[in-house]
């Protein structure tokens, strides 16, 4: 079920499907919750999928940011306001407009950012959290760089040419000679996103800190899912990260670069329901 939370100027716009565990899937960098599709058709069968559209994208378009053809922000303010700490008051709202109390956080590449925020703030709305190739290392300056390069070339480009440079660079080589249509399907989807909010989710990930003492203190079960070819988020980064939790559940996707709940869906479908289960009975 589609559903919407309105404030008069801005609306959130989330997924609902499934019942059971409540479980919130965020998507990230230049995506949207449809990105999920694959692990949303397998587990809402068992499970009480919430799945948003965060601020930026596909039905949850600020007003400053709904027009695509203008690359550059309305504002310096207008930037500031999209944040990893936002985007985690953004689940907030939907489980408090949901009546859920507690719930399974997962989040890909930049919504695991997010995730992270949110178990450091509210700690106590969580059962277990995941990331899906994300990290709670904060930016290198080498990174740091490299984003804002890549900020240049959209406010220079536009998103679509930014998209089809960029998104081929997010699957294994094996991924790009075998499914190219995939490649292809998705760069589609995503070619008209609005320049400001990828401008905007830069600078939020520039921004975001270090959050590894939320690995460290965290008191429920926490899943990485590691790409063996992800250069995005390197695998021997996460595995450093993966001893802090108290208790972890690993996967390493053999055939995956930081695609794969779409280059391996059945594989990821399988370990999120595991992990899922496990915290059912934790």
């Amino acid at each position: 079920m589609d559903k919407k939370i309105a404030d008069g100027t801005n609306t959130l716009f989330y997924r609902e499907e499934g019942s059971g565990l409540p479980v919130v899937l965020l998507h990230g960098f230049a995506e949207d919750g449809a990105i999920w599709s694959n692990q949303s058709d397998y587990l809402r069968s068992g499970f009480r999928l919430i799945i948003p559209d965060l601020p930026g994208t596909g039905d949850s378009i600020p007003t400053s940011y709904s027009s695509a053809s203008s690359p550059t922000p309305t504002s310096q303010s207008s930037a500031a306001n999209i944040s990893m700490e936002s985007m985690a008051e953004n689940v907030l709202t939907i489980l408090n407009h949901e009546g859920i109390d507690k719930c399974v956080l997962i989040g890909h590449s930049m919504g695991g950012y997010a995730t992270l925020a949110f178990a450091e703030k509210y700690p106590d709305r969580l059962k277990g959290f995941g990331l899906f190739h994300s990290t709670a290392y904060p930016d290198s300056e080498e990174k740091k760089s490299a984003r804002r390069k890549s900020i240049d070339f959209i406010r220079n480009n536009g998103s679509a040419p930014f998209i089809r440079q960029s998104t081929p660079n997010l699957f294994a080589a094996g991924t790009r000679t075998s499914r190219p249509d995939l490649i292809q399907s998705t760069i589609d989807r995503y070619s008209g996103f609005a320049p400001k909010a990828l401008i905007a989710w830069y600078e939020a990930m520039i921004r975001r800190p270090d959050r590894t003492a939320v690995l460290r203190d965290a008191a429920t079960p926490v899943l990485f899912v590691i790409g063996k070819d992800d250069q995005a988020v390197l695998p021997e980064q996460t595995l450093q990260q993966s001893h802090l939790p108290s208790l972890t559940h690993i996967h390493i996707l053999q055939r995956s670069a930081h695609m794969g709940m779409l280059e391996e869906p059945d594989k990821s479908n399988g370990l999120l329901q595991s992990f899922l289960n496990f915290v059912i009975h934790t």
